[in-house]
Formats: structure tokens, sequence, C-alpha cells
């Protein structure tokens, strides 16, 4: 008996399942394939990334998140920007532990900056930096400015 039972949940499951599918599709809506060049009417998802701290582990992590975000909504939905001050500005120099990284999401179309104010500070120079990174005045007031324009904020 119990395994009749079971069967006809699972039965009953599958044929919501199923139906809830066609309904959709009666319905003229589809699910929305994210990586999909093409989404029409959505709106194109903005977000900045703060790292002040010189943890490869930290900058590993958000790396990580701008990668999974470009591959859920497709690297072509989403303007990202990971913006470095303070101590996170040692993981933009030459000799960084994770350069590699951060070439390859600049290869992806993500934007990495670093601030000028804390590059002054600490005496670097352009020369002394990853190639391909952008750069802002003041970092805080880059992550004022996008959070003002919509940006989404997150700091791992």
């Amino acid at each position: 008996m119990k395994t009749n039972l079971i069967g006809s949940l699972v039965m009953a499951t599958a044929l919501f399942a199923t139906g809830a599918s066609f309904a959709a599709t009666a319905a003229g809506t589809q699910p929305v394939d994210a990586s999909s060049a093409e989404m029409k009417g959505v709106v194109k998802q903005k977000v900045v990334f703060q790292v002040s701290d010189a943890d490869p582990k930290k900058w590993n992590l958000t790396l990580n998140n701008v990668k999974n975000i470009q591959h859920d909504l497709g690297k072509d939905n989403v303007d990202i920007e990971v913006v470095a001050y303070g101590p996170g500005i040692g993981m933009l120099k030459l000799d960084s532990a994770v350069g590699n990284r951060v070439a390859e999401a600049l290869g992806t179309g993500a934007h990495v900056v670093a601030c000028g104010n804390t590059m002054h500070n600490a005496k670097l120079t352009k020369e002394d930096m990853l190639p391909n990174i952008g750069y802002v005045k003041a970092g805080v007031v880059e992550l004022m400015e996008k959070q003002r324009q919509g940006y989404a904020y997150i700091r791992p």
C-alpha cells in the first residue's frame, strides 16, 4: 500500500509539473534564459564590489562572485565594477597573488578600479599596478556614486 501511495504521489507531481509547463506555454510565457544575449525588456543589472582587505581569500571570493554573476545573468546583462582601496589596493599591484584572476575578470568585461587617494598615500604609480585596471580619484566616493546610480553594493 505504501508503494502505491508513493507511486501515486510521484505521478501526481509529474503531471502537475507537466501541466504547469503546458499552461505557461499556452499563456505565452517561457522561462528566461538569463545567459541569452537577448533579454528583451529586462533591465541590465549593475553591481559594485568593495575590496578594502589585503586578503587574497577575500579577493578570490570577490572574483568568484563576479564570475558567478556573469555566468548566471550573462556577462552582457550585467555591469560589474570592483573598487579597491586601503589595504585592498595591494592585490592590484604587479606582484599580486590574484593578478591572473584579476586579468581574467577584466577579460570578461568586469571593471576593476584602484583608488587614487590610496595610491598617492602608498606612493604607488600606475607602473606599479596590474595592466588594464582603471583608476578613480577616491574609492569611497566611487562606491557612493555607483550606489546613487542604482548599483547593488556588495562587500564580501
